[in-house]
């Protein structure tokens, strides 16, 4: 397991697919948004923490299709699916993957462009924590998603669609916690929920991930 781990790490930071352009994404996003929302810091220091949230959610999109579809094309899955290891395993690696190259570093990059943002000190240690503990379900869902629509040549618009109704209450709770950090205003109540959303995607939704590859690998 620690192998498939390295591995899928490895081809992530090699081709730059998931980790560069997740970042870059991330980066652009939110350096743009004070050109559209205009140089006024109070209304930036507002929103910035639902901005920094939905940009994060936006970059973990754009390397979903890619955590099973390299292995589906060169017939790796279909070894997976034969080895001994289980596919929910295996699909609980690949979130694990996922969230290291993609949802790891969008967390580490958030206070920076919290700055950008003018984003109020008090709600720097709640967007982390609540980026922190959210972007693990962001990459459990994707996994989900990923795998319901293996095989489906151009399947990313459909994938996007499948997952980002299932982002939303992940999106709602970690927003909210960051602003009301911001505000001053207790958050634990939206960042505990956040937590517990994140732990049952990834209790369950790598069993569900595991029954998708194997209708699809049939």
């Amino acid at each position: 397991m620690i192998g498939l781990l390295k591995r899928d790490l490895a081809l992530a930071f090699r081709a730059g697919g998931g980790f560069g352009l997740s970042l870059a994404f991330f980066l652009i996003f939110a350096a743009l948004v004070p050109f559209g929302i205009g140089p006024e810091t109070g209304r930036l220091a507002e929103i910035a923490a639902g901005i920094l949230w939905l940009g994060a959610l936006l970059a973990c999109l754009l390397s979903l299709d890619r955590i099973f579809q390299l292995d589906w094309e060169d017939g790796t899955l279909d070894l997976l699916a034969t080895s001994p290891l289980p596919l929910e395993g295996v699909a609980a690696l690949k979130a694990a993957a996922h969230w290291i190259t993609t949802g790891l570093p969008l967390v580490v990059a958030a206070p920076a462009l919290g700055l950008l943002l003018n984003l109020p000190a008090p709600a720097y240690p709640w967007l982390i924590a609540s980026l922190l503990l959210g972007t693990p379900a962001l990459s459990a869902i994707g996994t989900f998603g990923a795998a319901l629509t293996v095989g489906v040549k151009r399947g990313g618009l459909l994938l996007s669609l499948l997952v980002l109704p299932l982002y939303v209450p992940t999106l709602i709770l970690g927003a909210l916690a960051a602003t009301r950090g911001a505000q001053g205003l207790d958050a634990w109540a939206p960042l505990l929920l956040g937590a517990g959303i994140t732990l049952a995607c990834i209790a369950l939704l790598p069993f569900a991930a595991a029954a998708a590859l194997r209708v699809n690998l049939r």
